[in-house]
């Protein structure tokens, strides 16, 4: 029996962790939409159809929406993961160079900050990524920088709003700890962080049903302050503490029905406070940019 579960722990532990799911990057994109000004959106809209994996969100959203379109942008970053056009640059040559893209590489790092008990980051770029992406697309005339920049923030603001994406050093954001989950029938063991990324819902959540989430959302949760990508950072860590499951099941911690709760609630929360703060920071640098002249 032991060696059948650290077999189950094997498997489940192997597949690729990311942030909040896709599910959950675009409930983040489609709360920031409903911010967005009929300008800025249209804006973004040009912007994100000049992307070379534009048709390939078209085929995945099966719509031509700009709305939808915009929330499978905020996916991208994930799906260049396992993307054999793109490579891991801490492990991999670089792949060949690709029209429109900046750059081929996975950038692994950009996707989380890790701390170690005084508070002082070990490994990580997503607030540095956040702060630098936010201000080339706002002072970028290149059309190429910016379609390839744009994808990134709306996923980067979406992962530093998942508290083990600003994670303990050590543990690798919760990857390296096993949980027992008795919600999910399917995967009944896992990581923690794997937890944490399937709260938002299925990964394939789109079109309607997603709409209608984002809309219970916006009707339970308030408006957050605006505040700065530091704050974010510390609201994420600051709640670091109760992402861990307190209760010890028969092998491994276990998420209890309290505890599964409590979880959905700040991930529920979260979600909301990335889409709001991601709406007004996409309001103020497309308002700038085309105070200026849209490229």
């Amino acid at each position: 029996m032991y060696r059948f579960l650290t077999t189950l722990l094997f498997f489940a532990l192997a597949l690729p962790a990311h942030a909040w799911n896709a599910a959950g990057h675009r409930l983040v994109a489609v709360i920031a939409w409903q911010q967005l000004s009929p300008p800025v959106r249209e804006a973004i809209n040009i912007a994100l159809a000049r992307h070379p994996d534009h048709g390939r969100w078209l085929a995945s959203a099966r719509s031509s929406d700009a709305g939808d379109l915009f929330a499978e942008a905020a996916t991208w970053p994930d799906d260049i993961r396992n993307d054999p056009r793109f490579y891991d640059e801490d492990h991999e040559p670089p792949t060949p160079a690709l029209p429109g893209f900046a750059d081929t590489a996975r950038h692994k790092r950009w996707h989380y900050v890790d701390l170690d008990v005084t508070g002082k980051v070990q490994s990580g770029e997503l607030d540095q990524q956040i702060e630098r992406l936010a201000k080339l697309l706002k002072t970028s005339r290149n059309t190429e920088q910016i379609s390839y920049a744009l994808p990134w923030l709306l996923h980067l603001v979406g992962d530093i709003h998942q508290p083990l994406h600003v994670g303990r050093h050590g543990d690798e954001g919760g990857n390296q700890v096993e949980i027992e989950n008795p919600f999910n029938k399917r995967l009944p063991f896992s990581s923690l962080h794997l937890y944490w990324d399937d709260l938002p819902g299925p990964p394939w959540l789109r079109g309607r049903r997603l709409d209608d989430v984002a809309s219970h959302l916006l009707a339970r949760y308030p408006a957050p302050e605006q505040g700065s990508v530091s704050l974010w950072r510390k609201e994420s860590h600051d709640l670091l503490p109760a992402t861990y499951p307190g209760k010890q099941g028969s092998l491994l911690p276990i998420i209890s029905e309290d505890f599964h709760r409590a979880s959905r609630d700040m991930a529920n929360r979260r979600l909301v406070e990335a889409g709001y703060r991601l709406g007004r920071l996409l309001n103020g640098i497309f308002g700038n940019t085309m105070s200026h002249g849209t490229p």
